[in-house]
């Protein structure tokens, strides 16, 4: 199990950082908590209109989504359907994760249109890139193509007034020599084009600092996925809060980070009620992070 980090940082670093880029220091901490919504996805692709309206009700402003088909949408919802859910219910959807496997294997551009299309019309700022298939990342090699596939894509976005973000899991740290995939990813993507979506989660549970990751590359890490480690199961998920992360710790650098928008997330190996679980997240983080 990775042992519970000591989240401390020391103001020199922060001040270190604004330093080196002054615009940080005029971001303002996000007030909208935000839900990826795959932590719903038991109910949420039985009953779109009930979950998002239960989101709200949890008192969530944000979401983010997942599972987009270029044929029936999100869960059969067609996109303008599904973005007046959210308006009725006072939310917004200012990223989603979409499938990437495709274009980096075919270069299969069309689903990635058809992608833009379904971002814009939600309103979206973000199509973030959310997994890679184990074949496509067994080397150095390999993530070099990949991230030349994402400055590709995000060149695409950008003609469409979108960003584009990446999303990690634990898999991009592991060792090649003296780098890591996610090293490659950080070095060989265009700053200006693609951001980082930063899951504290799995950056803990790979061993690594997300402060440290803060001060080597600030600004870069625009969305963060907030979702918490069980105490006594590092490979379990559970409320944040009720965890082993110190996201106090994490947030009071958030502009050092260039956070702009966090998504609570429930993932892994989770048995309470997502349901009621969401809200208990909630409380949290509106009372003690934000």
């Amino acid at each position: 199990m990775i042992k519970r980090r000591d989240f401390i940082i020391n103001s020199g670093l922060a001040l270190g950082a604004l330093a080196i880029a002054p615009s940080l220091a005029f971001s303002a901490k996000p007030k909208n908590i935000g839900l990826q919504l795959y932590t719903l996805r038991e109910d949420f692709s039985k009953n779109v209109k009930g979950v998002l309206e239960h989101v709200a009700k949890s008192g969530y402003k944000e979401v983010e989504t997942y599972g987009f088909s270029a044929d029936k949408g999100f869960f059969g919802t067609a996109a303008k359907d599904f973005k007046k859910i959210l308006v009725d219910n006072g939310l917004k959807a200012p990223s989603g994760h979409y499938d990437f496997n495709s274009f980096i294997k075919d270069n299969n551009a069309d689903f990635l249109k058809a992608c833009i299309e379904g971002a814009n019309q939600l309103g979206s700022e973000y199509i973030t890139v959310p997994y890679l298939d184990e074949q496509l990342r067994s080397d150095l090699d390999n993530y070099k193509r990949i991230a030349q596939k994402i400055n590709e894509a995000a060149v695409l976005c950008k003609q469409s007034g979108l960003k584009l973000a990446y999303h990690n899991h634990d898999f991009e740290f592991k060792k090649y020599g003296n780098q890591t995939g996610y090293d490659i990813l950080l070095q060989e993507t265009d700053k200006k084009l693609v951001d980082f979506e930063l899951d504290l989660y799995w950056v803990v549970r790979s061993g690594n600092d997300p402060l440290q990751m803060f001060k080597a590359n600030p600004g870069r890490f625009t969305m963060w996925h907030v979702k918490d480690m069980d105490k006594s199961k590092a490979e379990w998920n559970t409320e944040v809060g009720e965890g082993s992360i110190n996201f106090k710790d994490i947030f009071a650098q958030a502009k050092l980070s260039g956070m702009k928008h966090f998504f609570v997330e429930q993932e892994t190996n989770y048995s309470p009620n997502p349901l009621e679980s969401v809200k208990t997240s909630w409380d949290f983080v509106s009372k003690n992070l934000i």
